[in-house]
């Protein structure tokens, strides 16, 4: 036997060894994925099918996961409410002034952190992203007691008003989203900046033309951040606004669907999905850019 012939029998049970290991590695991946997508899809799955259903159906004794009389009626109703349109009207506006907002802040506030380096810039970078740690049940607290003491001095009324959620939703968008920025510019080549300076740029200029272009998915994986906030806050609406004309999505399904005891299912379900689709329309066109932006900031080149 030559020593060709040997060495390849010496390294075939290895490599078989290694292909099953692999095989057994990818059964189990799949396993789990299937674990991941029942668990995770079983909610608005079930969602969908009570949406299709009249209230007679849906209070019925059979089965939950199946529609035997399917109707529309639900979405036909909402649709056609003056109050639905309303909430979401208010969502939208709100949603794209606080990303506006957010962005203007964030995108500058990032880059002075990250480029513009000063003393104590790293504790402050840090401190940003503290102040995202703070639970929103903790701050909801003192933001009512300053709006109070805002209207007790300077008379202007700042409680339930759709517009005030432009002032309040930044405190929980901006620090996150500076905190991503600052990931992603660190990871840009300190070579770009510098050449930029020693051309004669100025800093405004070497963040709008170098820094913006470069970290464009960054930008976008915060901005998809700060709009699925905004849309889906819940709790500073429910404390800050009482009036139907007022209210955003989140709490004007509820508060409006549900009265004493009595819930309507069916159009509970079909606003949840009718307020779901625009941040799953957003992600579906830009979750390649959304991935980037998340994980570039991860490692520095």
């Amino acid at each position: 036997m030559t020593d060709t012939a040997i060495r390849a029998g010496a390294a075939g049970p290895k490599y078989g060894s290694m292909s099953r290991d692999r095989r057994w590695a990818l059964r189990w991946s799949y396993f789990f994925l299937v674990l991941f997508a029942i668990f995770f899809l079983t909610p608005p799955i079930y969602m969908f099918i009570t949406s299709l259903k009249t209230s007679a159906e849906i209070s019925a004794e059979i089965n939950p996961w199946w529609v035997f009389n399917p109707t529309l009626g639900n979405y036909i109703e909402l649709l056609t409410q003056d109050t639905f349109l309303r909430f979401f009207r208010n969502s939208a506006i709100v949603s794209i002034l606080v990303v506006t907002i957010t962005m203007a802040i964030s995108v500058v506030a990032a880059f002075a952190l990250a480029r513009m380096k000063f003393w104590g810039s790293a504790t402050l970078a840090t401190g940003v992203f503290l102040t995202y740690l703070i639970p929103e049940t903790l701050l909801f607290i003192p933001l009512f007691k300053m709006f109070a003491w805002v209207n007790e001095t300077l008379g202007i009324q700042l409680m339930n008003n759709w517009w005030t959620m432009i002032i309040l939703y930044p405190t929980l968008t901006v620090p996150f989203c500076t905190w991503i920025m600052i990931g992603y510019f660190a990871s840009i080549p300190k070579e770009l900046d510098e050449a930029a300076l020693i051309d004669g740029a100025t800093w405004t200029q070497t963040l709008t033309k170098i820094f913006i272009p470069v970290a464009l998915p960054g930008i976008i994986a915060a901005t998809i951040f700060a709009f699925t906030v905004s849309w889906a806050q819940f709790l500073y609406p429910l404390a800050f606004t009482t009036s139907t004309s007022e209210l955003v999505l989140p709490v004007g399904i509820v508060t409006t669907l549900i009265k004493g005891d009595v819930f309507n299912w069916g159009q509970i379900m079909a606003g949840a999905l009718l307020g779901a689709a625009p941040p799953l329309i957003i992600y579906a066109f830009l979750m390649d850019y959304y991935i980037a932006g998340l994980t570039a900031g991860a490692t520095k080149g």
